[in-house]
C-alpha cells in the first residue's frame, strides 16, 4: 500500500484493530476472498483485499466515521463507503449445519443504540436502540446466530420469535432469563402466587442456571469491544451485517485460547 497510514502489511496494526492474530487475519482474508471479496465492480480497487478487510474491521472496532477512517488508509470517503458496502456482508458467520446430541444454547437480547428509526425505538436505556437477539453455544461459548434487528421497544419474548432466533434454537435445549415467558425455553424458577419461598431444589437449579446464563453476558461484553455495537450509525442491513461479521471475529479469536479477545481501544 502507498500513501496510507494503516496497512495489513505491517502486522502491528492487525490485533489492535481486528482482535485477531496475523495468522487468524490471513484466514479471514482467505474466507472473504472465497466469498467474492476480490470481485471487481466498476472502478478498480485502490487497496489490496487485505487492506480493505482491515478498513472494514477498523471501522467496526473504533466506530470512527468513514470520513475519519478513509484518510488512515489513503482513500477517499466515497471509496471507503464502497469498500464497506461490498465487504461488510462477507465475513458473516454461517448457520450451524449439524448439532451434536449434547448441544445446549443460551439466548439473550441486547440493546444497540442506532440512528435508523426503521429498526430502532426509544427503549429502556433511554436511547433509540435496536434489539439484537444473540444465541451462543453453552459449551464452546461461540456465537451461533444473531436475530434480525428489531425496535428496542420489543420485549425479549416477542423479539425472540420475530427476529428468527427461535428457528435457530428449534430442537435444541435453550437457556434464557425470565423475560422469555411463553417461549418454551429453559428459564429460572419463579415463585408462584401464594408461594413465599422457592424450594431448596429450585434454588439450587436457579443457581446453576445463573452460572450458565452468565456465559452469554460475557459474550455480549466481548462483542461490544467492537464499538459499532455501542452506537451504530449504519442503516438498513448494516447493523445486522456488522453483528454477524463481528461474531465471526469473536469466534475466531475465542477458538485460540492463546490469543484472547482484548479491549485495546
Amino acid at each position: 500500500m502507498t500513501g496510507g497510514v494503516i496497512s495489513a502489511d505491517d502486522p502491528k496494526w492487525i490485533e489492535p484493530f481486528v482482535g485477531l492474530s496475523p495468522e487468524q487475519f490471513n484466514r479471514l482474508v482467505t474466507l472473504v476472498r472465497r466469498r467474492g471479496g476480490d470481485i471487481q465492480r466498476g472502478r478498480p480497487w485502490r487497496l489490496a483485499l487485505e487492506d480493505r478487510v482491515l478498513l472494514v474491521e477498523t471501522y467496526w472496532r473504533t466506530n470512527l466515521t468513514l470520513r475519519q477512517v478513509a484518510p488512515l488508509f489513503g482513500v477517499s470517503k466515497s471509496a471507503a463507503d464502497r469498500i464497506l458496502d461490498h465487504l461488510a456482508p462477507l465475513p458473516a458467520i454461517s448457520p450451524a449445519r449439524r448439532k451434536r446430541d449434547d448441544t445446549v444454547y443460551i439466548v439473550d437480547g441486547t440493546l444497540v443504540p442506532a440512528r435508523d428509526r426503521s429498526i430502532a425505538a426509544s427503549s429502556k436505556n433511554y436511547r433509540y436502540s435496536t434489539n439484537l437477539q444473540v444465541v451462543i453455544d453453552a459449551n464452546s461459548r461461540l456465537v451461533v446466530a444473531f436475530g434480525d434487528p428489531l425496535p428496542g421497544s420489543r420485549n425479549d419474548c416477542r423479539a425472540f420469535s420475530e427476529s428468527g432466533a427461535d428457528r435457530v434454537c428449534r430442537g435444541v435445549p435453550t437457556i434464557a432469563d425470565g423475560g422469555y415467558q411463553g417461549t418454551g425455553l429453559l428459564m429460572p424458577h419463579r415463585k408462584r402466587r401464594g408461594q413465599e419461598h422457592l424450594s431448596p431444589v429450585q434454588e439450587a437449579e436457579n443457581s446453576v442456571h445463573r452460572r450458565a446464563r452468565a456465559r452469554v453476558e460475557h459474550a455480549l461484553s466481548r462483542l461490544k469491544n467492537w464499538k459499532v455495537l455501542r452506537d451504530c450509525r449504519l442503516k438498513g442491513d448494516g447493523v445486522h451485517q456488522a453483528a454477524l461479521g463481528i461474531a465471526r471475529l469473536h469466534n475466531m479469536a475465542l477458538r485460540d485460547n492463546s490469543n484472547p479477545i482484548r479491549d485495546n481501544l
